[in-house]
């Protein structure tokens, strides 16, 4: 199947190979999500800190950016399929290691660097990233929706039926289950078998077929359209983790009942399966730049409503499920201009550097939140600083480029 040209590609073929995809990024981040709901038994059963066990899963956050671009570089090289595999089968050894630590310094080792490197090899960005190279530039978008709710659908699935597995089985148990459902990535993996080396033929027009990895990313690091979507993603990903971590404590900071802040981050999650995939038709039918500039301007407005309305259940569940609309809505745009001005042969890498901005963002976002609340007592100043901060991420995706890709010198290459 990878052999042929993705123009040419039988429709069943893409259809197979989209659905692998789908189903390894829904089991990648749904697997990824659960690790939270380990946070209370594993502190009682082994006395540690929450704050210990948080820094671990903190780490891997941080360690999946830093990693990502590296990954990637190893799948432009190899291909995805063998990347994928194998952070699948790093993943199930983490998972065992975190299940069998006895203390918490074992433990951020297999949780936070293990982990770390695990989820950047079978996570969503290489997972698209190989998925995109292997279709036309047509269906990129689509197929990339259809993939980042296929990563919501496993939040919304896997992450239920982890805790029922905490239930049946105890802690330790539900471990060991989710180390052999991470081996599942590896089957799934087999139809991304991209070969990079041919990958050039799907490059955009003026594309150098033959460019290097240095020779890309010292391009792409002195495009400017390169740092508007790495900071554009900045602020996608403070947005995400604020709201991940800390929208339940605000809405227990209204004195609202704790369901609601457990029902406001399922519901982003289930809207954030709509959302993907219309971002994903708009993606092949508008120009990717002005769509981005809409999802975080909207994202802004939003924000600003949420913060002037009365804080009641029904406003919380209708902003969760307006912001799970515009939730991952990013991720289609942002990789088809990633696509359009660098080309597919570096994809994986160069999309890696800019996930690292979102990573680097959700740090922010999560460790801000907490550092706002602390000082101050209340969620007001982090919501304005979100507000802020969808402002300027719209602007800035402005002087994005959302044509053909301009040609590269013939030195740049060797």
């Amino acid at each position: 199947m990878a052999g042929s040209a993705p123009d040419h590609a039988p429709r069943l073929a893409a259809g197979v190979l989209i659905a692998a995809a789908v189903l390894c990024a829904a089991l990648a981040l749904g697997l990824r999500q659960s690790f939270g709901l380990f946070l209370a038994p594993m502190t009682a059963a082994h006395a540690w800190s929450a704050s210990g066990f948080a820094f671990a899963i903190a780490l891997q956050v941080l360690l999946n950016g830093v990693f990502q671009p590296l990954c990637g570089q190893v799948a432009d090289r190899i291909g995805g399929r063998a990347v994928i595999a194998g952070g699948a089968l790093l993943q199930a050894i983490g998972t065992l290691g975190m299940a069998l630590s006895e203390g918490l310094p074992l433990f951020t080792f297999f949780a936070g660097l293990v982990m770390g490197v695990a989820v950047s090899a079978a996570g969503m960005p290489i997972i698209i990233a190989s998925l995109a190279r292997q279709l036309p530039e047509r269906l990129r978008g689509r197929a990339t929706g259809l993939g980042t709710a296929g990563s919501s659908f496993g939040q919304f699935l896997v992450v239920p039926l982890a805790g029922g597995a905490i239930g049946l089985w105890g802690w330790q148990g539900a471990l060991f289950a989710m180390a052999a459902a991470a081996l599942l990535m590896i089957p799934l993996a087999l139809p991304l078998a991209d070969r990079p080396a041919a990958a050039a033929a799907g490059a955009p027009a003026g594309a150098v077929p033959e460019q290097t990895a240095r020779a890309a990313l010292g391009a792409a690091l002195r495009d400017q359209s390169f740092w508007c979507l790495f900071f554009g993603f900045f602020v996608c990903g403070l947005h995400v983790s604020f709201l991940s971590v800390h929208l339940p404590g605000f809405v227990a900071s209204c004195h609202l009942p704790l369901g609601v802040g457990a029902a406001a981050i399922s519901l982003i999650g289930l809207f954030n399966i709509a959302g993907s995939l219309l971002s994903g038709e708009l993606a092949g039918r508008w120009r990717r730049r002005e769509l981005l500039v809409g999802i975080y301007a909207a994202r802004g407005v939003l924000m600003a409503a949420f913060l002037a309305a009365p804080k009641t259940s029904g406003t919380v569940l209708v902003f969760a499920a307006l912001m799970g609309v515009l939730w991952l809505s990013t991720v289609p745009p942002t990789i088809a201009l990633c696509a359009r001005n660098f080309g597919t042969r570096w994809l994986a890498t160069i999309f890696g550097l800019v996930f690292l901005g979102h990573q680097i963002g959700g740090f922010a976002g999560a460790f801000l939140g907490g550092l706002v609340f602390d000082r101050t007592g209340s969620y007001d100043l982090m919501w304005v600083i979100g507000i802020l901060a969808a402002a300027f991420a719209a602007l800035v995706h402005l002087p994005v480029r959302d044509g053909p890709r301009r040609a590269v010198p013939a030195a740049a290459a060797a």
